[in-house]
Protein backbone atom coordinates (compact mmCIF):
# COMPACT_ATOMS: atom_id res chain seq x y z
CA UNK A 1 0.00 0.00 0.00
CA UNK A 2 1.49 3.53 -0.94
CA UNK A 3 2.06 5.93 1.30
CA UNK A 4 1.70 9.90 0.96
CA UNK A 5 5.46 10.74 1.59
CA UNK A 6 6.38 15.22 2.31
CA UNK A 7 9.89 16.26 1.85
CA UNK A 8 10.72 19.21 3.79
CA UNK A 9 13.87 22.03 3.33
CA UNK A 10 13.25 24.86 5.48
CA UNK A 11 13.36 28.31 3.76
CA UNK A 12 16.87 29.90 4.46
CA UNK A 13 18.19 30.56 1.16
CA UNK A 14 20.91 28.40 -0.22
CA UNK A 15 22.17 27.39 -3.92
CA UNK A 16 22.04 23.77 -3.90
CA UNK A 17 19.83 21.98 -3.86
CA UNK A 18 18.87 19.19 -1.02
CA UNK A 19 20.63 15.94 -2.88
CA UNK A 20 19.61 13.90 0.28
CA UNK A 21 15.38 14.85 -0.43
CA UNK A 22 16.20 14.36 -4.24
CA UNK A 23 17.51 10.63 -3.26
CA UNK A 24 14.78 10.15 -0.67
CA UNK A 25 12.38 11.47 -3.64
CA UNK A 26 13.45 8.49 -5.77
CA UNK A 27 13.37 5.78 -3.31
CA UNK A 28 10.13 6.46 -1.96
CA UNK A 29 8.58 6.68 -6.27
CA UNK A 30 10.47 3.37 -6.43
CA UNK A 31 8.52 1.94 -3.39
CA UNK A 32 4.81 3.48 -5.42
CA UNK A 33 4.87 5.90 -2.93
CA UNK A 34 3.00 9.73 -3.18
CA UNK A 35 6.24 12.17 -2.83
CA UNK A 36 5.95 15.97 -2.64
CA UNK A 37 8.48 18.30 -1.90
CA UNK A 38 7.93 21.92 -0.51
CA UNK A 39 10.30 24.65 0.82
CA UNK A 40 9.86 26.28 4.03
CA UNK A 41 6.21 26.28 6.37
CA UNK A 42 3.13 25.77 3.66
CA UNK A 43 0.48 25.73 5.95
CA UNK A 44 -1.93 24.22 3.02
CA UNK A 45 0.55 21.15 2.53
CA UNK A 46 0.94 20.96 6.66
CA UNK A 47 -2.88 20.81 6.90
CA UNK A 48 -3.24 17.55 5.08
CA UNK A 49 -2.27 13.61 5.57
CA UNK A 50 0.83 12.31 5.39
CA UNK A 51 2.34 9.21 6.45
CA UNK A 52 5.93 9.99 6.39
CA UNK A 53 7.54 13.62 6.59
CA UNK A 54 11.31 14.20 6.13
CA UNK A 55 12.75 17.56 6.81
CA UNK A 56 16.66 18.07 5.43
CA UNK A 57 19.06 20.37 7.85
CA UNK A 58 22.06 22.30 7.06
CA UNK A 59 24.34 23.86 8.90
CA UNK A 60 23.91 24.65 12.58
CA UNK A 61 23.29 28.23 12.63
CA UNK A 62 20.21 27.79 11.12
CA UNK A 63 18.82 25.98 14.71
CA UNK A 64 16.05 28.28 15.33
CA UNK A 65 14.66 28.18 11.85
CA UNK A 66 14.96 24.43 11.52
CA UNK A 67 13.26 23.59 14.78
CA UNK A 68 10.59 26.18 13.55
CA UNK A 69 10.14 24.26 10.66
CA UNK A 70 10.02 20.55 12.22
CA UNK A 71 7.41 21.78 14.90
CA UNK A 72 5.54 23.50 12.21
CA UNK A 73 4.85 19.90 10.16
CA UNK A 74 4.60 18.27 13.52
CA UNK A 75 1.60 20.09 15.05
CA UNK A 76 -0.53 20.68 11.71
CA UNK A 77 -0.15 17.79 10.04
CA UNK A 78 -2.91 14.92 10.57
CA UNK A 79 -2.38 11.40 10.50
CA UNK A 80 0.27 11.05 13.05
CA UNK A 81 2.99 10.88 10.76
CA UNK A 82 6.47 9.61 11.37
CA UNK A 83 8.97 12.93 11.09
CA UNK A 84 12.44 12.03 10.26
CA UNK A 85 15.57 14.95 10.67
CA UNK A 86 18.80 13.99 8.64
CA UNK A 87 21.58 15.98 7.34
CA UNK A 88 24.75 17.73 8.72
CA UNK A 89 22.86 19.48 12.12
CA UNK A 90 20.78 16.05 12.51
CA UNK A 91 24.00 14.28 12.97
CA UNK A 92 26.40 17.08 14.75
CA UNK A 93 23.24 17.80 17.26
CA UNK A 94 21.14 14.56 17.56
CA UNK A 95 20.16 14.28 21.12
CA UNK A 96 19.03 18.21 20.95
CA UNK A 97 17.02 17.38 18.07
CA UNK A 98 15.34 14.55 19.52
CA UNK A 99 14.67 16.54 22.72
CA UNK A 100 13.57 20.02 21.26
CA UNK A 101 11.55 17.89 18.09
CA UNK A 102 10.40 14.40 19.30
CA UNK A 103 11.32 13.72 15.63
CA UNK A 104 13.28 10.39 14.81
CA UNK A 105 17.07 12.01 13.61
CA UNK A 106 19.08 10.09 11.06
CA UNK A 107 22.85 10.40 11.33
CA UNK A 108 25.32 10.56 8.71
CA UNK A 109 24.67 8.80 5.46
CA UNK A 110 21.58 6.99 4.76
CA UNK A 111 23.53 4.11 3.73
CA UNK A 112 23.15 1.50 6.15
CA UNK A 113 19.87 -1.01 7.15
CA UNK A 114 17.15 0.39 9.06
CA UNK A 115 18.34 3.96 9.06
CA UNK A 116 14.68 4.88 7.88
CA UNK A 117 12.85 1.68 9.80
CA UNK A 118 12.30 0.35 6.04
CA UNK A 119 13.20 -2.36 3.66
CA UNK A 120 15.96 -1.64 1.76
CA UNK A 121 16.85 1.61 3.10
CA UNK A 122 20.55 1.44 3.37
CA UNK A 123 19.88 2.11 -1.09
CA UNK A 124 19.18 5.10 -0.51
CA UNK A 125 22.43 7.05 -0.76
CA UNK A 126 23.33 5.26 -3.53
CA UNK A 127 20.25 6.73 -5.22
CA UNK A 128 19.94 8.53 -8.28
CA UNK A 129 18.65 11.97 -7.46
CA UNK A 130 14.91 12.88 -8.22
CA UNK A 131 14.95 16.14 -10.18
CA UNK A 132 11.64 16.88 -10.84
CA UNK A 133 11.14 17.97 -7.46
CA UNK A 134 13.24 21.21 -7.57
CA UNK A 135 11.72 22.10 -10.64
CA UNK A 136 8.39 24.59 -10.41
CA UNK A 137 7.63 23.86 -14.06
CA UNK A 138 7.08 20.59 -12.74
CA UNK A 139 6.66 20.76 -8.83
CA UNK A 140 3.72 23.27 -8.36
CA UNK A 141 4.38 23.19 -4.28
CA UNK A 142 7.80 25.13 -4.77
CA UNK A 143 8.18 28.66 -5.19
CA UNK A 144 11.95 28.79 -5.12
CA UNK A 145 14.20 28.56 -7.89
CA UNK A 146 17.89 27.03 -7.15
CA UNK A 147 20.82 28.80 -8.50
CA UNK A 148 22.19 25.62 -9.22
CA UNK A 149 20.01 23.37 -10.81
CA UNK A 150 21.31 22.52 -14.17
CA UNK A 151 24.21 19.90 -12.77
CA UNK A 152 24.86 16.60 -11.81
CA UNK A 153 25.68 16.63 -8.97
CA UNK A 154 27.50 13.75 -7.23
CA UNK A 155 30.59 12.35 -5.32
CA UNK A 156 33.57 10.55 -6.95
CA UNK A 157 35.45 10.04 -3.54
CA UNK A 158 33.17 10.40 0.14
CA UNK A 159 34.67 11.99 3.65
CA UNK A 160 38.40 12.65 4.35
CA UNK A 161 41.59 11.64 5.78
CA UNK A 162 42.04 15.10 7.83
CA UNK A 163 39.99 15.75 10.85
CA UNK A 164 40.62 19.88 11.39
CA UNK A 165 39.39 20.68 14.10
CA UNK A 166 36.52 23.15 12.56
CA UNK A 167 35.49 20.90 10.27
CA UNK A 168 32.48 18.67 10.49
CA UNK A 169 33.18 15.98 7.51
CA UNK A 170 34.88 13.28 9.63
CA UNK A 171 31.86 13.32 11.89
CA UNK A 172 29.65 13.55 8.73
CA UNK A 173 31.41 11.41 6.35
CA UNK A 174 33.50 8.98 8.93
CA UNK A 175 35.00 6.35 6.56
CA UNK A 176 36.76 7.45 3.63
CA UNK A 177 36.00 5.98 0.12
CA UNK A 178 38.31 6.87 -2.60
CA UNK A 179 35.80 5.77 -5.35
CA UNK A 180 32.39 5.85 -6.12
CA UNK A 181 30.86 5.50 -9.60
CA UNK A 182 30.55 8.45 -11.43
CA UNK A 183 29.65 7.10 -14.27
CA UNK A 184 26.45 5.57 -12.85
CA UNK A 185 25.63 8.79 -11.58
CA UNK A 186 25.96 10.94 -14.31
CA UNK A 187 24.36 8.50 -16.87
CA UNK A 188 21.20 7.56 -14.52
CA UNK A 189 20.84 11.31 -14.18
CA UNK A 190 20.97 11.56 -17.89
CA UNK A 191 18.70 9.14 -18.61
CA UNK A 192 15.78 10.43 -16.50
CA UNK A 193 15.91 13.80 -16.97
CA UNK A 194 18.09 15.02 -19.83
CA UNK A 195 21.39 16.15 -20.16
CA UNK A 196 22.67 18.70 -17.62
CA UNK A 197 25.11 21.42 -18.26
CA UNK A 198 27.72 21.13 -15.60
CA UNK A 199 29.46 18.72 -12.95
CA UNK A 200 29.16 19.68 -9.49
CA UNK A 201 31.17 17.39 -7.19
CA UNK A 202 30.70 17.40 -3.26
CA UNK A 203 33.81 15.73 -2.65
CA UNK A 204 35.37 16.87 0.78
CA UNK A 205 39.20 15.80 -0.22
CA UNK A 206 39.20 14.20 -4.02
CA UNK A 207 43.25 14.38 -3.56
CA UNK A 208 43.22 12.05 -0.95
CA UNK A 209 42.36 9.68 -3.36
CA UNK A 210 45.03 6.86 -5.23
CA UNK A 211 42.27 6.62 -8.01
CA UNK A 212 42.48 10.38 -8.88
CA UNK A 213 43.58 9.66 -12.33
CA UNK A 214 41.40 7.35 -13.38
CA UNK A 215 38.59 10.10 -11.33
CA UNK A 216 39.99 12.19 -13.62
CA UNK A 217 39.64 10.09 -16.65
CA UNK A 218 35.53 9.37 -16.08
CA UNK A 219 35.02 12.95 -15.95
CA UNK A 220 36.54 13.56 -19.45
CA UNK A 221 34.84 10.77 -20.87
CA UNK A 222 31.20 11.72 -19.75
CA UNK A 223 31.72 14.63 -21.68
CA UNK A 224 33.76 17.24 -19.95
CA UNK A 225 36.91 17.57 -20.78
CA UNK A 226 39.16 21.05 -21.08
CA UNK A 227 36.82 23.41 -23.43
CA UNK A 228 34.02 21.34 -23.38
CA UNK A 229 30.62 22.41 -24.68
CA UNK A 230 26.90 21.82 -24.62
CA UNK A 231 24.84 22.32 -27.26
CA UNK A 232 21.17 22.95 -26.91
CA UNK A 233 18.23 24.21 -28.32
CA UNK A 234 16.74 27.72 -26.99
CA UNK A 235 13.76 29.19 -29.17
CA UNK A 236 14.66 26.80 -31.98
CA UNK A 237 17.65 27.45 -32.86
CA UNK A 238 20.72 25.63 -31.86
CA UNK A 239 23.18 27.16 -28.95
CA UNK A 240 26.32 25.78 -27.12
CA UNK A 241 26.92 26.89 -24.03
CA UNK A 242 30.48 26.09 -22.12
CA UNK A 243 30.17 23.58 -19.63
CA UNK A 244 32.14 23.50 -15.92
CA UNK A 245 33.52 21.23 -13.37
CA UNK A 246 33.13 22.50 -9.73
CA UNK A 247 34.70 20.43 -6.69
CA UNK A 248 32.44 22.52 -4.38
CA UNK A 249 34.12 21.74 -1.49
CA UNK A 250 37.66 22.68 -2.49
CA UNK A 251 40.67 20.42 -2.93
CA UNK A 252 43.40 20.18 -0.29
CA UNK A 253 46.75 22.37 -1.15
CA UNK A 254 48.69 20.00 0.48
CA UNK A 255 48.63 17.45 -1.71
CA UNK A 256 48.62 19.64 -5.02
CA UNK A 257 51.43 18.02 -6.80
CA UNK A 258 52.88 19.12 -10.43
CA UNK A 259 51.12 16.21 -12.04
CA UNK A 260 47.55 16.07 -10.41
CA UNK A 261 47.59 19.90 -11.31
CA UNK A 262 47.94 19.04 -15.11
CA UNK A 263 45.22 16.67 -14.90
CA UNK A 264 43.01 19.26 -13.00
CA UNK A 265 43.75 21.14 -15.94
CA UNK A 266 42.95 18.31 -18.56
CA UNK A 267 38.94 18.48 -17.42
CA UNK A 268 36.74 22.08 -17.53
CA UNK A 269 37.25 22.79 -13.97
CA UNK A 270 35.97 26.40 -13.48
CA UNK A 271 36.59 27.25 -10.28
CA UNK A 272 39.40 25.77 -9.15
CA UNK A 273 39.05 25.95 -5.41
CA UNK A 274 41.78 25.78 -3.14
CA UNK A 275 41.72 26.73 1.00
CA UNK A 276 43.86 29.36 2.34
CA UNK A 277 43.07 29.07 5.89
CA UNK A 278 46.21 30.10 7.53
CA UNK A 279 48.85 32.99 6.60
CA UNK A 280 51.42 30.53 7.96
CA UNK A 281 50.69 28.48 5.13
CA UNK A 282 51.44 31.47 2.52
CA UNK A 283 54.54 29.96 0.77
CA UNK A 284 52.77 26.54 0.06
CA UNK A 285 49.55 28.32 -0.90
CA UNK A 286 51.28 30.84 -3.21
CA UNK A 287 53.23 27.55 -4.99
CA UNK A 288 50.12 25.92 -5.69
CA UNK A 289 48.40 29.16 -6.83
CA UNK A 290 51.34 29.57 -9.26
CA UNK A 291 51.17 25.82 -10.11
CA UNK A 292 47.49 26.35 -11.37
CA UNK A 293 48.80 29.16 -13.68
CA UNK A 294 51.06 26.61 -15.02
CA UNK A 295 48.81 25.02 -16.21
CA UNK A 296 46.44 27.69 -17.50
CA UNK A 297 44.04 27.19 -15.26
CA UNK A 298 41.92 30.46 -15.26
CA UNK A 299 39.92 31.10 -12.34
CA UNK A 300 40.41 30.03 -8.85
CA UNK A 301 37.61 31.25 -6.16
CA UNK A 302 39.46 30.68 -2.65
CA UNK A 303 37.99 30.03 0.17
CA UNK A 304 39.60 32.15 3.32
CA UNK A 305 38.57 30.86 6.76
CA UNK A 306 38.46 34.39 9.13
CA UNK A 307 37.37 34.35 12.79
CA UNK A 308 38.86 31.26 13.91
CA UNK A 309 42.14 31.15 15.42
CA UNK A 310 43.26 33.96 13.06
CA UNK A 311 43.18 37.66 13.62
CA UNK A 312 41.91 40.91 11.36
CA UNK A 313 45.28 41.32 10.45
CA UNK A 314 45.91 37.70 9.32
CA UNK A 315 42.66 38.09 7.24
CA UNK A 316 43.88 41.14 4.84
CA UNK A 317 47.29 39.56 4.31
CA UNK A 318 45.42 36.60 2.77
CA UNK A 319 43.20 38.82 0.98
CA UNK A 320 46.30 41.29 -0.04
CA UNK A 321 48.40 37.78 -1.10
CA UNK A 322 45.50 36.91 -3.15
CA UNK A 323 45.16 40.26 -5.14
CA UNK A 324 49.18 40.42 -5.43
CA UNK A 325 49.47 37.43 -7.09
CA UNK A 326 46.45 38.59 -9.66
CA UNK A 327 49.43 41.28 -10.40
CA UNK A 328 51.64 39.37 -10.82
CA UNK A 329 49.64 37.19 -13.07
CA UNK A 330 48.85 40.26 -15.08
CA UNK A 331 52.65 41.67 -15.56
CA UNK A 332 53.27 38.16 -16.98
CA UNK A 333 50.29 37.94 -19.67
CA UNK A 334 48.78 34.90 -17.85
CA UNK A 335 45.20 34.43 -17.59
CA UNK A 336 44.97 33.35 -14.31
CA UNK A 337 42.74 35.05 -12.17
CA UNK A 338 41.84 34.60 -8.33
CA UNK A 339 38.91 35.43 -6.30
CA UNK A 340 39.14 35.21 -2.76
CA UNK A 341 35.90 33.80 -1.05
CA UNK A 342 35.97 34.93 2.83
CA UNK A 343 34.02 32.53 5.08
CA UNK A 344 33.57 33.83 8.77
CA UNK A 345 34.15 30.63 10.77
CA UNK A 346 31.39 29.49 13.06
CA UNK A 347 31.26 26.23 15.09
CA UNK A 348 29.68 23.24 14.48
CA UNK A 349 29.13 21.98 18.35
CA UNK A 350 28.23 23.44 21.75
CA UNK A 351 25.84 26.43 22.71
CA UNK A 352 27.70 28.37 19.88
CA UNK A 353 26.68 26.70 17.27
CA UNK A 354 23.10 27.47 16.74
CA UNK A 355 23.54 30.98 15.35
CA UNK A 356 26.12 33.48 13.44
CA UNK A 357 27.10 34.87 16.69
CA UNK A 358 30.38 33.48 17.61
CA UNK A 359 33.70 36.25 18.07
CA UNK A 360 37.07 34.42 17.24
CA UNK A 361 39.29 35.14 20.51
CA UNK A 362 41.28 37.63 18.23
CA UNK A 363 38.56 39.29 17.01
CA UNK A 364 35.71 41.70 18.23
CA UNK A 365 31.86 41.68 17.31
CA UNK A 366 32.61 45.34 15.77
CA UNK A 367 35.76 44.31 13.58
CA UNK A 368 33.51 41.10 12.44
CA UNK A 369 30.81 43.54 11.40
CA UNK A 370 33.15 46.03 9.65
CA UNK A 371 34.18 43.01 7.58
CA UNK A 372 30.64 42.30 6.29
CA UNK A 373 30.26 45.86 5.72
CA UNK A 374 33.54 46.07 3.26
CA UNK A 375 32.06 42.76 1.62
CA UNK A 376 28.64 44.47 0.56
CA UNK A 377 30.12 45.91 -2.42
CA UNK A 378 31.52 43.00 -3.27
CA UNK A 379 28.63 40.03 -2.34
CA UNK A 380 31.20 38.72 -0.30
CA UNK A 381 33.56 38.01 -2.86
CA UNK A 382 36.78 39.74 -3.20
CA UNK A 383 37.92 40.58 -7.08
CA UNK A 384 41.23 40.48 -8.52
CA UNK A 385 41.51 44.33 -9.12
CA UNK A 386 44.09 45.81 -7.07
CA UNK A 387 42.89 49.36 -6.79
CA UNK A 388 39.68 48.94 -6.01
CA UNK A 389 41.14 46.08 -2.64
CA UNK A 390 43.11 49.15 -1.67
CA UNK A 391 40.25 51.41 -1.67
CA UNK A 392 38.15 49.39 -0.07
CA UNK A 393 40.46 47.20 2.20
CA UNK A 394 43.40 49.69 3.06
CA UNK A 395 46.46 50.36 1.62
CA UNK A 396 47.92 48.67 4.43
CA UNK A 397 46.96 46.66 7.71
CA UNK A 398 47.06 49.59 9.73
CA UNK A 399 44.05 51.50 7.55
CA UNK A 400 42.42 48.18 6.98
CA UNK A 401 42.18 48.17 10.93
CA UNK A 402 41.25 51.84 11.19
CA UNK A 403 38.21 51.24 8.06
CA UNK A 404 36.65 48.14 10.28
CA UNK A 405 36.37 50.19 13.58
CA UNK A 406 34.29 53.18 11.74
CA UNK A 407 30.82 53.51 11.82
CA UNK A 408 28.94 50.84 9.41
CA UNK A 409 27.03 53.49 7.13
CA UNK A 410 30.39 54.80 6.52
CA UNK A 411 32.08 51.97 5.66
CA UNK A 412 29.26 50.70 3.54
CA UNK A 413 28.88 54.26 1.67
CA UNK A 414 32.28 55.52 2.30
CA UNK A 415 32.59 57.71 -0.74
CA UNK A 416 29.42 59.54 0.24
CA UNK A 417 30.62 60.45 3.67
CA UNK A 418 34.41 61.41 2.04
CA UNK A 419 32.42 63.76 -0.11
CA UNK A 420 30.67 65.17 2.67
CA UNK A 421 33.34 65.43 5.54
CA UNK A 422 31.75 63.20 8.15
CA UNK A 423 34.89 61.05 8.26
CA UNK A 424 37.05 63.78 8.93
CA UNK A 425 35.03 64.94 11.45
CA UNK A 426 34.13 61.64 13.46
CA UNK A 427 38.16 61.65 13.31
CA UNK A 428 38.72 64.65 13.99
CA UNK A 429 36.57 64.09 17.74
CA UNK A 430 38.55 60.89 17.94
CA UNK A 431 41.30 62.67 17.48
CA UNK A 432 40.55 65.38 20.05
CA UNK A 433 39.27 63.04 23.41
CA UNK A 434 42.15 61.86 25.97
CA UNK A 435 44.22 58.61 25.62
CA UNK A 436 42.08 57.22 28.34
CA UNK A 437 38.85 58.24 27.34
CA UNK A 438 39.71 57.07 23.19
CA UNK A 439 40.96 53.36 25.20
CA UNK A 440 36.67 53.61 26.75
CA UNK A 441 35.60 54.51 23.28
CA UNK A 442 37.77 51.63 21.77
CA UNK A 443 36.16 48.95 24.20
CA UNK A 444 32.92 51.03 23.31
CA UNK A 445 32.76 50.38 19.55
CA UNK A 446 34.11 47.31 19.98
CA UNK A 447 31.27 45.68 21.45
CA UNK A 448 29.35 46.74 18.25
CA UNK A 449 26.55 48.09 20.53
CA UNK A 450 26.32 52.05 20.17
CA UNK A 451 22.60 52.29 21.37
CA UNK A 452 23.37 50.27 24.70
CA UNK A 453 26.90 52.45 25.04
CA UNK A 454 25.30 55.53 24.21
CA UNK A 455 22.52 55.43 27.07
CA UNK A 456 24.91 54.13 30.01
CA UNK A 457 27.83 57.15 28.97
CA UNK A 458 27.82 60.60 30.22
CA UNK A 459 30.86 62.42 29.16
CA UNK A 460 29.61 64.93 26.40
CA UNK A 461 32.56 64.20 24.03
CA UNK A 462 32.19 60.66 23.82
CA UNK A 463 28.14 60.94 23.87
CA UNK A 464 28.30 62.87 20.38
CA UNK A 465 30.86 60.01 18.64
CA UNK A 466 28.77 57.29 20.09
CA UNK A 467 25.65 58.87 18.55
CA UNK A 468 27.33 59.01 15.20
CA UNK A 469 27.96 54.74 15.95
CA UNK A 470 24.21 54.70 16.73
CA UNK A 471 22.77 56.05 13.81
CA UNK A 472 24.65 54.65 11.56
CA UNK A 473 23.52 50.91 11.98
CA UNK A 474 21.54 48.92 9.60
CA UNK A 475 22.00 51.08 6.32
CA UNK A 476 21.38 50.18 3.22
CA UNK A 477 23.32 47.30 2.03
CA UNK A 478 24.38 48.84 -1.42
CA UNK A 479 27.73 49.86 -1.11
CA UNK A 480 29.29 52.86 -2.85
CA UNK A 481 32.37 51.29 -3.33
CA UNK A 482 30.74 49.47 -6.80
CA UNK A 483 33.84 46.96 -8.15
CA UNK A 484 35.06 47.32 -11.27
CA UNK A 485 34.01 45.16 -13.82
CA UNK A 486 36.65 41.90 -14.05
Amino acid sequence: MSQRILLVEPAYKNKYPPLGLMKLASFHRNRKDDVYFVKGMDRDVADQTWDRIYVSTLFTFYWNQTIDTIKFYTSHSKGNPQVFVGGVMATLMEEELKASTGATVVVGLMNTPGCLILDGDEAVDTAIPDYSIIDPGVNHLLNYNYPVADAYIGYATRGCIRHCPFCAVPTIERDYEPYVDLVRQVTGIEKAYGPKRNLLLMDNNVLASKQFRRIISEIKSLGFGQGASLTREVNGRQSSVLRHVDFNQGIDSRLLTNENMQLLSEIAIDPLRIAFDHVELAKTYCRQVRLAAKWHIRHLSNYVLFNYEDAPVDLYRRLRINVDLNKEFAAKDLKTRVWSFPMRFCPVVGPESKDRRHIGPLWTAKQLRGVRSILAATHGVVGPKKDFFLRAFGRDVDEFLHILDMPEDFIVHRMLHERNGDTEWLQGLINGVSREERDHLQDMIASNKPRERLLTTSDPSLRVILDAYAHSEKPRRTSDLDPPST
